[in-house]
């Protein structure tokens, strides 16, 4: 179902598209691709959202930083300095964290309004990125489709091509509370996460370049264990980049039984713990896991490519998966 949610004062319309399949019902604005919503029943069969948003788009305006439910691009997490050398040039960027670069610069894709029409079981947002948009090289032609699959799942499939060579690393970033999105902290979810390294990051959060293995510290997350808090790192997943979506991920909220798996075909997986919300929001009141590859990939030449050249195509796909678990 498609209607409209709000209008801009220079009668820009932003639209909600309503996904509905297998229990799941999801919202999606055209507004930064943003996932309003996501509600799924527990144990019990009692439905609850389980994504943090607003009620409106005055909500999202009033609070961009929180990035919650957004198509976040063109480069995701930070790109240290605000520049990176590709083919012997150099590029400057908006700087918006800091120094850095953080998820696409001061105006990234979670502020743009995006064109949209039907897919099956789903919708296809799409959008042009003109060459010089927040400093980055190229016009990259870029769409999204979201879908809901028979299982439920919400399955997101980004592409993109260039006219010049550029970098792209493009994410969701959803905050997820199982026990529903106002019910308080986050961190009694318990995670299960397939990747033995991690990112370790400066005083800035940008890398070391170190891909650390995560054995004896609290970065370890092979077997399932409370989250708690005191994260915004990058693991380094086992599978590495893949063609298909594979599983790496497994939240599980204990009091209402609800789970979500992630599988995805990036090579890394962000995980922040929130603990920097404010209001409207708790600290702490949503966990992210954003799939993605590497934080200042483009100046990291040991890291996994995010270079994006003329005839060349951009894809990846993550899929989120609902379930729950008895008592």
């Amino acid at each position: 179902m498609n209607e409209l949610f709000s209008t801009f004062s220079d009668g820009t319309e932003v639209h909600r598209w309503t996904l509905e399949r297998a229990g799941t019902r999801a919202e999606i604005l055209t507004y930064g691709g943003i996932v309003r919503s996501v509600e799924v029943p527990d144990r019990e069969g009692r439905r609850a959202c389980v994504v943090l948003g607003f009620a409106g788009l005055d909500g999202y305006l009033a609070h961009p930083e929180p990035y919650c439910g957004a198509l976040v691009g063109r480069y995701a997490n930070r790109i240290a300095g605000a520049r990176f050398r590709l083919d012997d040039r150099v590029y400057a960027l908006e700087p918006n964290n800091g120094p850095s670069s953080l998820h696409g610069g001061v105006r990234g894709f979670d502020k743009r309004v995006w064109d949209a029409e039907p897919a099956e079981h789903g919708v296809r947002l799409s959008r042009v990125s003109a060459h010089g948009e927040e400093g980055f090289p190229g016009r990259l032609e870029v769409s999204v489709t979201y879908t809901l699959d028979a299982s439920g799942a919400l399955r997101i499939a980004y592409e993109a091509v260039t006219d010049a060579p550029t970098v792209v690393n493009l994410t969701n970033h959803s905050y997820f509370n199982l026990a529903g999105h106002d019910t308080g902290h986050a961190g009694g979810h318990e995670l299960r996460l397939a990747a033995s390294r991690f990112t370790p990051v400066d005083e800035d959060l940008i890398p070391t370049g170190v891909l650390q293995h995560v054995s004896g510290s609290r970065f370890d997350f092979r077997e399932a264990r409370k989250v708690g808090s005191g994260y915004d790192h990058n693991f380094v997943l086992d599978k590495g980049v893949t063609e298909h979506p594979e599983e790496v991920a497994e939240l599980h909220e204990p009091a209402s039984g609800r789970t979500l798996t992630v599988a995805t075909t990036e090579p890394g997986l962000q995980l922040y713990t929130a603990d920097h919300l404010s209001d409207p929001f708790a600290p702490g009141a949503g966990i992210a896991l954003e799939t993605q590859h590497f934080p200042d990939s483009p100046n990291r030449p040991q890291f996994p490519r995010t270079e994006l050249r003329p005839g060349e195509v951009y894809r990846s796909e993550t899929v989120y998966g609902f379930g729950v678990r008895g008592c």
